[in-house]
């Protein structure tokens, strides 16, 4: 009788640990970074050439930042300053009893542009889902 060795059979399984780890890194990469993407003020911007908006019956609420970095909202006295927070009740108010009422912000040319961003924060805080900005438009 000859001896005739036994044949192992094939191991038709895959090693996966290696790709756990690598999958379990991506991951960790994944959470750190993605707090850090979604911070910030969120600003719809146009594509192209703007265009005037369509005229709406709900008057907009507007939001002035003048050269030296003063707010001013277009209710009551226009000609009064006012902080932060005191922007952020107004508006939280008007947006309270007219939910759709659109908030615009108009920056002065000369302004720092912290201060544009500091009124976009506390429209935002105040509840408004987006701010439109007011510009010019050139005379031609």
């Amino acid at each position: 009788m000859a001896y005739k060795p036994k044949r192992k059979k094939p191991i038709a399984e895959i090693n996966v640990v290696p790709y756990i780890d690598v999958m379990l890194v991506l991951l960790v990469i994944f959470m750190i970074t993605a707090p850090l993407l979604t911070q910030g003020v969120r600003v719809d911007l146009p594509q192209a050439t703007a265009e005037p908006l369509p005229p709406q019956d709900i008057q907009p609420v507007i939001v002035t930042v003048d050269a030296k970095g003063l707010f001013y909202i277009d209710l009551g006295n226009k000609n009064e300053a006012l902080s932060g927070a005191m922007i952020r009740e107004r508006i939280r108010k008007i947006l309270q009893q007219k939910p759709n009422t659109p908030v615009m912000l108009r920056g002065d040319r000369d302004v720092a542009y912290g201060a544009v961003v500091d009124a976009m924060v506390e429209m935002q805080a105040a509840g408004a889902a987006s701010v439109g900005l007011v510009t010019e438009t050139p005379e031609s």
